[in-house]
């Protein structure tokens, strides 16, 4: 194996000198049909470590400065990346939650054991009025998680009814007495998740009886209109796709995908920050491979389903490296480097190349787990730091509810190393380019080079349009090992990017080595 992962370094370094000077593309301006789902962007908050307490919650006693509560520069922040949707509250979590024990006096309120991550003692502090009336401040859509696992289907039921009626119902009274007059709006309902494993190791058949039973007693009151979201496959298992568009179908708006780029070929995760070259260009490889998975799944949907109404959901995505040093085993705090803002630029420019299918995608996690966009700690008044991870995203914003505009591009690729799902390895193109019109009519174009040691010149023909003027902003690094820590938050930032230029419909670019840029033409 050893000697394997050496060749191979060779032959990675020879291909990437053999990269073209200039590559050409062309982006059919007039050509958009398909709207890039703001939903995409979603986010993901799991009772999980300190993604809850701590991260989003300190209480409103809590010597760190705070908004009812919610720790107010970790909201601010969330409020400047408009996140679109968070789902919540878990994960395998929440089929071991039970709601009810999350409402009323939060002294009242009894404590459980998360038996999922870590053995934490939780106080339930943070339950359904916490959530959704954070949804409510930050201006997005609540995506509830149902106990399916654990739970049974009156309890599901009567959440619902709690959270969405309006009407003299025993839950909406109830609701009232804990303080809430009006219902809150809810869209997005999971029903189960990950059932074929920590959500219950359930077989796909029987899963599919499972959520027909469930869906049907979640009723829509007052108007509501749920969006219900069976629970999907995990990445290569299309079985449980297919048993689910033959048994359950049109039930259902959407089925969901969880997808992970994982180390697949080591014992070891990994660090989220040492690590070489090749581990670099694996880690690209493996990302971009959730575009043959999303194909695949939508292949078998297709066949029950050609008009593509339901919705394909990733509602689980990101990297996964091993916990950091010293942390608490079991809570999955991780760093983020350049290295994760590559994924998340990759991952979410095929998402906008699926969007016919596609309708969500949630990264995991919000905050400091997993693939996050805050790490945060809880000293002296709480320190909070940015990952590249949020910088991405944010300089992404304007692909939110955009239409996607079809490009023609061909570009060299870098071979590298596969794993038992790629036997004869993985081609991963030197730069990834996404395009789509505004609502305003200009163009947000962005641009990947994941070449370590060369930059790339573009020229691209804007057919149908003639901008008049361009900005730009990069997101780049010394190191692609570079991060973001509390002793040095802004070593990896987002900075003016001024070597585009445009003269009449023909742009042309140099991105350089290892570089995220964002261009906006008007």
């Amino acid at each position: 194996m050893k000697k394997l992962f050496v060749a191979f370094t060779v032959m990675t370094l020879m291909t990437t000198t053999a990269i073209a000077d200039e590559t050409t593309a062309t982006i059919y301006a007039d050509r958009g049909t398909q709207k890039i789902y703001k939903e995409i962007y979603g986010q993901f908050a799991e009772h999980l470590g300190s993604c809850i307490y701590g991260g989003l919650w300190v209480g409103e006693n809590s010597t760190i400065p705070n908004i009812k509560g919610y720790r107010k520069d970790v909201f601010e922040a969330l409020k400047n990346l408009q996140i679109p949707v968070l789902r919540w509250p878990g994960g395998c979590f929440a089929d071991e939650y039970h709601w009810m024990d999350g409402i009323g006096p939060k002294e009242n309120r009894p404590k459980m054991q998360n038996n999922n991550w870590g053995g934490t003692i939780e106080d339930n502090s943070f339950g359904t009025h916490e959530f959704l009336n954070l949804c409510e401040m930050l201006g997005c859509e609540p995506y509830i998680s149902g106990n399916v696992g654990s739970g049974t289907v009156e309890e599901l039921a009567k959440w619902v009814e709690y959270m969405t009626s309006d009407g003299d119902t025993p839950m909406a009274k109830l609701r009232r007495q804990n303080g809430r007059e009006k219902a809150w709006k809810l869209k997005f309902l999971g029903v189960g998740n990950e059932s074929w494993g920590c959500g219950g190791n359930m077989r796909p058949e029987y899963y599919a009886d499972l959520y027909r039973r469930y869906s049907v007693y979640c009723r829509e009151y007052d108007g509501t209109k749920l969006y219900k979201i069976a629970s999907g496959a995990s990445d290569y298992d299309y079985n449980w796709t297919k048993v689910l568009m033959n048994n359950v179908g049109h039930r259902m708006n959407g089925v969901s995908l969880h997808y992970y780029t994982v180390t697949g070929w080591s014992g070891s995760k990994g660090s989220a920050t040492q690590f070489n070259d090749d581990e670099f260009y694996w880690t690209m490889g493996k990302c971009l491979e959730i575009e043959d998975v999303i194909n695949r799944h939508s292949a078998i949907m297709d066949k029950q389903d050609p008009k593509k109404q339901i919705g394909l959901l990733v509602d689980e995505w990101g990297t996964w490296w091993d916990e950091e040093p010293g942390t608490i085993s079991g809570h999955l705090y991780q760093q983020n480097s350049m290295r994760d803002a590559f994924v998340a630029a990759l991952s979410l420019n095929v998402f906008h190349r699926h969007t016919d299918r596609v309708r969500m995608a949630n990264i995991a996690q919000v905050v400091n787990v997993l693939q996050s966009m805050i790490l945060t700690d809880q000293k002296d008044n709480g320190h909070m730091v940015l990952t590249p991870t949020y910088h991405v995203f944010e300089m992404y914003k304007g692909f939110q509810e955009a239409t996607y505009l079809p490009i023609d591009i061909k570009v060299d690729s870098i071979n590298v190393r596969g794993d038992k799902h790629a036997k004869n390895g993985r081609k991963v193109p030197v730069l990834s380019v996404s395009a789509a019109k505004q609502a305003d009519g200009s163009i947000i174009i962005s641009l990947t080079n994941v070449c370590l040691d060369k930059s790339q010149k573009i020229s691209i023909n804007l057919e149908g349009f003639a901008g008049k003027n361009i900005t730009g902003r990069i997101l780049t690094c010394n190191k692609v090992t570079d991060y973001n820590d509390f002793a040095n938050p802004y070593v990896v930032k987002p900075a003016e990017f001024n070597k585009a230029k445009l003269k009449k419909n023909t742009l042309t670019a140099d991105i350089p080595a290892k570089s995220i840029v964002v261009l906006n033409v008007k």
